[in-house]
Protein backbone atom coordinates (compact mmCIF):
# COMPACT_ATOMS: atom_id res chain seq x y z
CA UNK A 1 0.00 0.00 0.00
CA UNK A 2 1.35 3.40 -0.94
CA UNK A 3 1.97 5.84 1.90
CA UNK A 4 1.32 9.56 1.80
CA UNK A 5 4.49 11.31 2.90
CA UNK A 6 4.83 15.03 3.63
CA UNK A 7 8.25 16.49 2.76
CA UNK A 8 9.06 19.97 4.07
CA UNK A 9 12.28 21.94 4.50
CA UNK A 10 13.21 25.44 5.54
CA UNK A 11 15.36 27.40 3.09
CA UNK A 12 18.70 26.53 4.71
CA UNK A 13 17.77 22.83 4.80
CA UNK A 14 16.27 22.33 1.31
CA UNK A 15 19.52 21.01 -0.18
CA UNK A 16 19.89 18.61 2.77
CA UNK A 17 16.40 17.24 2.16
CA UNK A 18 16.95 16.88 -1.59
CA UNK A 19 20.24 15.08 -0.93
CA UNK A 20 18.55 12.79 1.62
CA UNK A 21 15.70 12.01 -0.79
CA UNK A 22 18.15 11.33 -3.62
CA UNK A 23 20.13 8.98 -1.35
CA UNK A 24 16.92 7.16 -0.30
CA UNK A 25 15.05 7.32 -3.60
CA UNK A 26 14.75 3.53 -3.86
CA UNK A 27 13.20 3.18 -0.37
CA UNK A 28 10.86 6.09 -1.00
CA UNK A 29 9.75 5.14 -4.51
CA UNK A 30 6.20 4.01 -5.00
CA UNK A 31 4.73 6.38 -2.43
CA UNK A 32 2.76 9.62 -2.77
CA UNK A 33 4.49 12.82 -1.70
CA UNK A 34 3.17 16.19 -0.58
CA UNK A 35 5.61 19.08 -0.41
CA UNK A 36 5.37 22.79 0.14
CA UNK A 37 6.38 25.39 -2.44
CA UNK A 38 9.98 25.47 -3.56
CA UNK A 39 10.73 22.20 -1.77
CA UNK A 40 8.15 20.51 -3.98
CA UNK A 41 9.74 21.98 -7.11
CA UNK A 42 13.16 20.70 -6.11
CA UNK A 43 11.87 17.24 -5.18
CA UNK A 44 9.89 16.84 -8.40
CA UNK A 45 13.24 16.44 -10.17
CA UNK A 46 14.11 13.50 -7.90
CA UNK A 47 10.78 11.79 -7.10
CA UNK A 48 7.66 10.82 -8.97
CA UNK A 49 4.20 11.72 -7.70
CA UNK A 50 5.01 14.94 -5.81
CA UNK A 51 1.92 17.01 -5.07
CA UNK A 52 3.02 20.61 -4.67
CA UNK A 53 1.25 22.78 -2.14
CA UNK A 54 1.68 26.50 -1.56
CA UNK A 55 4.87 27.87 -0.06
CA UNK A 56 4.94 27.49 3.73
CA UNK A 57 4.57 31.22 4.50
CA UNK A 58 1.74 31.47 1.94
CA UNK A 59 -0.34 28.73 3.53
CA UNK A 60 1.43 25.50 2.58
CA UNK A 61 2.04 24.56 6.23
CA UNK A 62 -1.66 25.05 6.89
CA UNK A 63 -2.56 22.95 3.83
CA UNK A 64 -0.41 20.14 5.21
CA UNK A 65 -2.04 20.56 8.62
CA UNK A 66 -5.45 20.19 6.99
CA UNK A 67 -4.32 17.02 5.20
CA UNK A 68 -3.14 15.64 8.55
CA UNK A 69 -6.48 16.50 10.17
CA UNK A 70 -8.24 14.70 7.30
CA UNK A 71 -5.98 11.68 7.99
CA UNK A 72 -4.43 11.88 4.52
CA UNK A 73 -0.78 11.99 5.64
CA UNK A 74 1.00 8.90 6.99
CA UNK A 75 4.49 10.31 7.67
CA UNK A 76 6.18 13.69 7.71
CA UNK A 77 9.82 14.50 7.08
CA UNK A 78 10.44 18.13 8.03
CA UNK A 79 14.02 19.37 7.90
CA UNK A 80 13.63 22.58 9.85
CA UNK A 81 16.34 25.08 10.62
CA UNK A 82 16.73 25.64 14.37
CA UNK A 83 19.25 28.45 13.79
CA UNK A 84 17.07 30.77 11.73
CA UNK A 85 13.88 32.52 12.77
CA UNK A 86 11.07 32.02 10.31
CA UNK A 87 8.47 34.66 9.44
CA UNK A 88 5.82 31.94 9.75
CA UNK A 89 7.00 30.32 13.01
CA UNK A 90 3.41 30.14 14.29
CA UNK A 91 2.42 28.11 11.22
CA UNK A 92 5.38 25.78 11.70
CA UNK A 93 4.47 25.29 15.35
CA UNK A 94 0.83 24.60 14.38
CA UNK A 95 1.95 22.04 11.79
CA UNK A 96 4.15 20.23 14.29
CA UNK A 97 1.28 20.34 16.80
CA UNK A 98 -0.96 18.60 14.26
CA UNK A 99 1.57 15.79 13.80
CA UNK A 100 1.61 15.22 17.55
CA UNK A 101 -2.17 15.56 17.89
CA UNK A 102 -2.80 12.97 15.15
CA UNK A 103 0.22 10.82 16.12
CA UNK A 104 1.91 11.13 12.72
CA UNK A 105 5.45 9.72 12.68
CA UNK A 106 7.62 12.79 12.12
CA UNK A 107 11.33 13.20 11.48
CA UNK A 108 12.92 16.62 11.93
CA UNK A 109 16.49 15.82 10.93
CA UNK A 110 18.42 13.39 8.78
CA UNK A 111 19.10 10.88 11.56
CA UNK A 112 15.46 10.61 12.61
CA UNK A 113 14.41 10.42 8.95
CA UNK A 114 16.85 7.53 8.46
CA UNK A 115 15.41 5.73 11.49
CA UNK A 116 11.85 6.32 10.31
CA UNK A 117 12.29 4.90 6.80
CA UNK A 118 14.38 1.94 7.93
CA UNK A 119 11.86 0.86 10.55
CA UNK A 120 9.94 -2.31 9.60
CA UNK A 121 6.78 -0.31 10.37
CA UNK A 122 7.51 2.03 7.44
CA UNK A 123 6.57 -0.68 4.95
CA UNK A 124 4.07 -2.53 7.16
CA UNK A 125 0.78 -2.27 5.27
CA UNK A 126 -1.26 -3.02 8.39
CA UNK A 127 0.41 -0.51 10.71
CA UNK A 128 -1.88 2.25 11.89
CA UNK A 129 -0.65 4.72 14.52
CA UNK A 130 -2.83 4.73 17.62
CA UNK A 131 -5.38 7.53 17.61
CA UNK A 132 -6.09 9.35 20.85
CA UNK A 133 -9.76 9.90 21.65
CA UNK A 134 -10.19 13.59 22.42
CA UNK A 135 -13.99 13.39 22.84
CA UNK A 136 -13.79 13.74 26.64
CA UNK A 137 -11.67 16.85 26.24
CA UNK A 138 -14.03 18.27 23.60
CA UNK A 139 -17.11 17.52 25.71
CA UNK A 140 -15.53 19.27 28.70
CA UNK A 141 -14.56 22.23 26.52
CA UNK A 142 -18.08 22.49 25.07
CA UNK A 143 -19.65 22.20 28.53
CA UNK A 144 -17.45 25.04 29.84
CA UNK A 145 -18.37 27.39 26.97
CA UNK A 146 -22.14 26.83 27.29
CA UNK A 147 -22.39 27.52 31.03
Amino acid sequence: MKKNIALVAHDNRKNDLVEWVRHNREKLSGNHFFATGTTGSLLADVLDDVHRLKSGPLGGDQQLGALIAEEKIDFMIFFWDPMASQPHDVDVKALLRMTVLYNIPTACNRSSADFLITSPLFTDEDYQPAKKDYSTYLNRLTKNTTT
